[in-house]
C-alpha cells in the first residue's frame, strides 16, 4: 500500500502547474496534502476514485491540510482534539480496521522564534493525540513537520542552528516523539544517507545548489516496523518548494 506527503504550499497555485498529472502518476493508496492554503469552496479538485478530506484554517490564505485516498475509512478525527490549537487546520485523521493514518502540519516556530512556544505546546499537544490512539491500533502519520531532526537532515547545520526547524528545543521533541514508540521511516531503511532533503528555499537558488533540509516524513508505530517495504524522498517532482515523500507498508486492511 502506497502513502504519499507533499506541503503543496498552495494548492490553487500547485493546481495550474503539474499537480494532477504528478497525482496520477503516483497513484498513491493515501495522499496526504500540507499546506493548502485555502478556504472551503475555494477550489473543485476532481479526483476520481479517491474520498477527499479537507481541514481549513479559519485565517483565510493560511495553513489547511488535506487527505485523499481510494479507501472509506469507519472514522474521520479533524484536529489534534486541542481546541488552542485546532483552528489552524494542521491535522486530519482517517481511522480502519487495523491502523490510523494522519496528515500533519505542525506550526513553524517562524522568524525570530516568535511562535516557538505555540510550537512547543502543539508538541506536547499532538504527542499525547497520536498516543492515544497508538494505544489502539497502530499508526502512520506524514506531513511538513518543520524540524531537522539531526545535522545530516540539513545542509547547512552550523549556520542554522537555532533558526526555527532547527532549535534544540524542537529537535529534542523529535526525539522524545520517536523513543515513545514511534519510527522515523526514511532513517530506518537510510541511517546514514546524506544531502537527502524534501524543503529547499526559494532564496539563494537553494534547490539548484541542494541546500536544503529534510523536514517531511513519514513516521509509523513501531510496531509496523515488518510491514515497511520503501521510504523515499521524491526530489526530482517540482511544482512547490517542497517535494514529495513516500512509504510503502505491507499488509494492511482497509
Amino acid at each position: 500500500m502506497k502513502f504519499i506527503s507533499w506541503n503543496v504550499n498552495g494548492l490553487r497555485a500547485i493546481v495550474k502547474k503539474n499537480f494532477g498529472e504528478t497525482f496520477q502518476d503516483l497513484d498513491a493508496d493515501f495522499f496526504g496534502v500540507q499546506e493548502t492554503k485555502l478556504q472551503e469552496g475555494q477550489i473543485d479538485l476532481d479526483l476520481p476514485g479517491y474520498y477527499q478530506y479537507w481541514n481549513y484554517a479559519e485565517r483565510k490564505g493560511y495553513s489547511g491540510t488535506a487527505l485523499f485516498t481510494k479507501h472509506k475509512p469507519l472514522n474521520v478525527i479533524y484536529g489534534i482534539d486541542a481546541p488552542d490549537f485546532d483552528h489552524e487546520g494542521r491535522a486530519i485523521t482517517l481511522e480502519y480496521p487495523d491502523f490510523y493514518v494522519l496528515t500533519c502540519y505542525t506550526p513553524n516556530s517562524g522568524s525570530g522564534l516568535k511562535r516557538l512556544d505555540f510550537r512547543m505546546g502543539w508538541e506536547k499537544a499532538f504527542l499525547a493525540f497520536i498516543q492515544k490512539l497508538d494505544a489502539q491500533k497502530p499508526i502512520i502519520f506524514c506531513g511538513d513537520l518543520n524540524v531537522a531532526h539531526t545535522e545530516i537532515d540539513l545542509r547547512n547545520p552550523k549556520t542554522n542552528h537555532k533558526n526555527a526547524g532547527f532549535t534544540d528545543d524542537e529537535r529534542e521533541k523529535m526525539t522524545h516523539l520517536l523513543a515513545a514508540g514511534f519510527t522515523d521511516t526514511f532513517r530506518y531503511f537510510n541511517p546514514d544517507a546524506t544531502d537527502r532533503y524534501s524543503w529547499w528555499s526559494y532564496r539563494f537558488h537553494a534547490r539548484d545548489n541542494n541546500a536544503g533540509w529534510r523536514i517531511d516524513y513519514f513516521i509509523t508505530s513501531n510496531r509496523l516496523q515488518p510491514q515497511l517495504q520503501k521510504a523515499d524522498i521524491l526530489d526530482q517532482i517540482m511544482g512547490s518548494d517542497h517535494c514529495p515523500v513516500e512509504l510503502d507498508v505491507d499488509g494492511l486492511t482497509v
